[in-house]
């Protein structure tokens, strides 16, 4: 089966069993036997048009007089492929593009789609004049020209204001580059980043995380020896900051809340030495597998994982931890550069329900802290009400908790002033995170 119709296979998947775009690519690169520029090639196709998602459709609309939700399913997936091959990648002809999809049509549908779908794309390429992008500022026009739902758009320019709207959405459409976090029980980030050269990667040692490496190039990540040893982690840089902000040490007590897959969780552990006591809760036992495997992969033997609920953990460990991290469950809107499907799976009213179950978790997790023990809240999300607002409204009743300056904690200097942290993309250059931290009065 050819690249194209493995990512036409991956997208009906997307689109019409609401699968993952990245668990769909990994499988079907697993099921075929893929050179690796054709992974590279299948990976672009997948992820870029998913991330142009509605903007395929609205040039699609041009050229097409029927309403698309009268067309075949799998013609509409055809047609966003060669579409987004057409218009998005200088490196593709757009005759190969149209050639490559009347071909799929033919196998994957009729002539009759054939003929459809050449028609199209031939008028396509001849007019791109009809397809020309807006130029404007309204929500609606920046939604289109980059590639995000109209209600983020307007969520966002209602938020931090047109401009950092516009700037965060194309920082949302560049490539997330690969980042690894440094396994300090089994060797330095010195020693890591020539063992990744000698591995044909091409590395930089990240600025604000001492254990981060970023990735400029390299190898498939099963292929990635250093990885696959348990010499290093993926991890972005920006969520290795919270560990450093827990503050781990030697003999602690810790419960993370919301863990898997680990990331954070085997962080700390590293940061322990390996001595002490983790519990890992998650509310999904094939998630905390993922997290036993990694902690196995990187030789961390302190963790303890438990199918718990996070609004539950004060029942089960009442002030017993020295430290806690709730990493609660969000809305992920600081992370859309590393999910291109993402975007278009949210909804206006996930951000109205987050806070809520975010404070009660908050709250359950207060009841677990010893007297003088802390309490690390942390998202990948950007949004004020997801982040700084439900610490406002925790420490409206919880008068035994003040606020910590994380500031502090963190392993360089950044320019916010308040006591909580807020990376943006758009201007911090990496993934979007907010993390308070909490003590218990003794």
């Amino acid at each position: 089966m050819n690249a194209r119709a493995i990512a036409l296979n991956i997208l009906n998947e997307i689109y019409q069993q609401k699968a993952y775009a990245n668990i769909s690519l990994s499988r079907h690169f697993q099921k075929y036997e893929i050179t690796e520029q054709d992974r590279r090639f299948i990976t672009e196709l997948v992820y870029g048009t998913v991330k142009s998602g509605d903007t395929l459709l609205w040039i699609l609309k041009k050229f097409v007089n029927r309403p698309l939700n009268k067309i075949e399913p799998t013609v509409i997936n055809i047609l966003r492929l060669g579409i987004y091959q057409i218009v998005f990648m200088d490196k593709v002809p757009a005759s190969a593009a149209c050639n490559e999809a009347v071909n799929l049509a033919k196998k994957f549908s009729n002539q009759g789609s054939a003929k459809f779908v050449n028609g199209v794309l031939r008028n396509l390429i001849r007019q791109p004049e009809k397809y020309a992008m807006p130029t404007g500022n309204k929500a609606i026009e920046v939604a289109v020209r980059e590639q995000h739902p109209v209600w983020l758009v307007k969520k966002f320019i209602h938020t931090f204001g047109s401009e950092a709207a516009l700037k965060l959405c194309q920082f949302n459409n560049t490539n997330a580059p690969l980042v690894l976090r440094t396994n300090t029980l089994k060797i330095t980030r010195p020693e890591l980043i020539k063992e990744l050269e000698q591995n044909e990667c091409t590395v930089i040692p990240s600025k604000i995380a001492p254990e981060g490496i970023i990735c400029q190039s390299h190898a498939s990540l099963n292929k990635l020896k250093p990885l696959q040893n348990g010499m290093a982690q993926v991890q972005d840089e920006s969520s290795m900051l919270v560990a450093h902000v827990l503050n781990p040490q030697k003999g602690d007590f810790i419960i993370d809340t919301c863990s898997a897959p680990g990331g954070k969780t085997t962080h700390i552990a590293a940061l322990m030495n390996n001595e002490g006591t983790i519990i890992a809760g998650d509310i999904y036992e094939h998630k905390l597998k993922l997290i036993n495997e990694n902690a196995h992969r990187l030789g961390i033997n302190i963790i303890k994982t438990q199918l718990l609920d996070a609004r539950e953990v004060g029942n089960f460990y009442p002030n017993k931890a020295d430290k806690i991290l709730v990493d609660a469950p969000c809305s992920g809107l600081g992370v859309l550069r590393r999910k291109p499907d993402s975007r278009w799976n949210k909804t206006e009213d996930l951000l109205s329900e987050l806070p809520a179950l975010q404070l009660e978790i908050l709250n359950s997790a207060a009841l677990a802290v010893k007297k003088g023990g802390v309490l690390v809240y942390s998202t990948c999300t950007i949004m004020p009400e997801e982040n700084q607002n439900v610490i406002d409204e925790f420490l409206k009743t919880h008068a035994d908790f003040k606020l910590d300056d994380v500031h502090k904690f963190l392993p360089f200097k950044h320019k916010d002033k308040t006591k909580t942290l807020q990376l943006m993309p758009h201007i911090d250059h990496t993934d979007g995170f907010f993390i308070a931290r909490l003590i218990r009065n003794a």
